[in-house]
């Protein structure tokens, strides 16, 4: 037997039965905290709460106001999010400035050297060529390299954007893999080289899935459904962001971690409200003119 013991007196009463135990002791916590004395016990059809006959009728009304609040809990009860109608906007505007870059470098629309002035050098950007760090991006090595962080970018890209509207996500998934490629430029091996958008993909992937844990941290359910999305996030930039011959894996971390920590800030209530009185266009005007300005840097040094 479990608990504070009943009062002596008449038999004890059972006031709640169940077969799982937790149940007995979580209505058990009820009574200690209004202070009414308990034993728990083995009954045939699983355990029982028992109290002092005396006290029975009011250990009932207590649990049954106890299982009335718990039922309604609004307060950890979080509304289904039906999603930004414009989140597939956000995905072609990637696409477009993918596909832009691509083509102008690829038709000599600019100095001939323009893709080496947008390379990710680790020896540059600690030089202070920090645009690099945005240009590269905007570059692959070949088609493959392309349509591989074309489909992971609109996939996940279209998922924060539901989330957080195409504005917000796309301007938080540029901002992030900037910085997780400064990183890798100030920490990271000299002399070494890199291109492509995977760094923004796993950016997104980490951003997406730290927000989705966060708001779903609090509900009133198991510990597996409740950590599933950051552990979802964690398989997949194991599963995408480790394989391949000449994977970046760096950059990916960086890029999963930055996101990550985006996601987690984003997702306290103060700083959503903040962001919701943001207009959608203010955020993609921002990413789209984040990599103009870095492309522009980059040219003017290519014909300065």
């Amino acid at each position: 037997m479990d608990g504070h013991g009943a009062a002596h007196g008449e038999a004890p009463v059972a006031v709640f039965v169940a077969e799982d135990f937790a149940a007995c002791q979580e209505r058990a916590f009820v009574l200690t905290a209004v202070g009414i004395p308990f034993v728990i016990a083995r009954a045939p059809a699983g355990h029982a709460l028992l109290v002092d006959a005396a006290l029975a009728q009011d250990a009932r009304e207590h649990l049954v106001r106890y299982a009335t609040e718990r039922l309604a809990a609004p307060r950890v009860t979080l509304p289904r999010r039906i999603g930004h109608p414009l989140a597939w906007f956000g995905s072609l505007m990637y696409v477009v400035v993918l596909l832009a870059v691509t083509f102008a470098i690829g038709s000599g629309l600019g100095p001939l050297d323009a893709y080496a002035r947008g390379v990710a050098d680790t020896g540059l950007i600690r030089a202070g060529e920090w645009w690099r760090a945005i240009a590269a991006l905007t570059l692959h090595v070949d088609p493959p390299h392309l349509v591989a962080n074309l489909a992971g970018g609109i996939w996940f890209g279209q998922l924060v954007g539901r989330r957080l509207g195409p504005g917000t996500a796309w301007a938080l998934i540029v901002l992030t893999a900037t910085i997780a490629n400064l990183i890798q430029g100030w920490l990271g091996p000299v002399p070494y080289r890199s291109v492509g958008a995977s760094t923004a993909v796993f950016a997104a992937l980490g951003l997406l899935a730290a927000h989705s844990w966060r708001e779903h941290f609090p509900l009133r359910a198991r510990w597996a459904v409740r950590w599933a999305p950051l552990v979802g996030g964690v398989l997949l930039l194991g599963w995408l962001g480790t394989s391949g011959e000449d994977t970046n894996v760096m950059a990916h971390l960086l890029g999963f971690a930055c996101g990550a920590v985006a996601g987690l800030v984003i997702a306290r209530s103060q700083v959503e409200r903040a962001l919701a009185r943001v207009p959608q266009w203010v955020g993609g005007v921002l990413a789209i003119g984040v990599v103009a300005v870095a492309w522009a840097f980059a040219l003017r040094l290519a014909t300065g």
